[in-house]
């Protein structure tokens, strides 16, 4: 950890994990761009967008770790929640209105050019709502649900499902019809982020979390399994949690809880644990 002059906590672990989500959000507009360079010259953009929902879900993994790191070393400060905001702006709200302009809303003109901006603000709007909630809070207390669709899986899902419909037009120079099922959802998400459906963060689920053997196995199988089916596994998963949301007041608690993993820990471990 380091302050400057001002006395601002900046913790570096977390903050590196953050700059490599800012990296992957300014590396997957770049890629954006030289896909555009190529379809106005008449190749084949497939590659570059492929590279650009690379870099959009490689920012997702690195969105996670600094929450994480963060909250694992009590390294949670304020420097590093604006710094992530700033970092999701790029990479799930730029990169992504700027990926599915290219796809299908430049075909739209002016109201493609407005869906990409009602997407990118609804984003920023609630970014700025997590973190004016977040400061209001007390030092050490966490939600453990978010308000509204996350801006991560709203990106991660416009880029696995961007990625799910390359592998179904693989070898095509543009992406077949179902790439306009991207406008509604485009709006659909906007609304979503803004909304007051609560979302799960998982923040319960850290090193200390316990699971028994068959659900361990099972976990492994599906992170094998979306491995080796990364063409469309991946928007599986975010379409699961986005729905989830949805049903989530209709389940159980004892079924959420399950679900969750929202499992109280003690702060001391056992007495047999304890080193003497």
């Amino acid at each position: 950890m380091s302050k400057d002059n001002d006395g601002v906590k900046i913790y570096l672990l977390p903050n590196l994990m953050t700059a490599g989500n800012l990296f992957c959000g300014f590396a997957a507009v770049l890629s954006i761009l030289e896909a555009v360079i190529q379809m106005n010259t008449g190749l084949n953009p497939a590659g570059h967008i492929h590279t650009a929902i690379w870099f959009i879900l490689g920012a997702c993994i690195f969105d996670l770790l600094d929450g994480r790191l963060a909250r694992l070393g009590g390294n949670e400060s304020a420097f590093g929640r604006e710094f992530d905001s700033l970092a999701d702006i790029v990479s799930f709200g730029v990169a992504p209105a700027l990926l599915v302009f290219q796809i299908v809303l430049r075909d739209f003109d002016r109201y493609g050019w407005l869906i990409a901006f009602v997407y990118l603000a609804c984003g920023a709007l609630r970014l700025a709502r997590f973190n004016c909630v977040a400061a209001q809070q007390k030092a050490g207390e966490t939600s453990k649900d978010f308000a509204g669709f996350p801006i991560p899986a709203a990106a991660g899902l416009i880029a696995s499902l961007t990625l799910f419909m390359l592998w179904l037009d693989a070898g095509q120079k543009t992406i077949g019809p179902w790439k306009f099922a991207m406008p509604p959802l485009m709006l659909f998400l906007s609304f979503m982020m803004f909304s007051k459906v609560r979302y799960p963060s998982f923040k319960a689920v850290n090193w200390r979390t316990r699971r028994s053997i068959p659900k361990f196995i099972f976990i492994l199988f599906v992170l094998f399994f979306t491995a080796t089916n990364f063409e469309w596994m991946p928007a599986m998963i975010f379409i699961a949690y986005l729905l989830y949301g949805i049903v989530r007041p209709l389940i159980s608690h004892a079924w959420r809880r399950e679900i969750e993993a929202e499992i109280e820990e003690e702060e001391e471990a056992p007495e047999n644990e304890r080193i003497s």
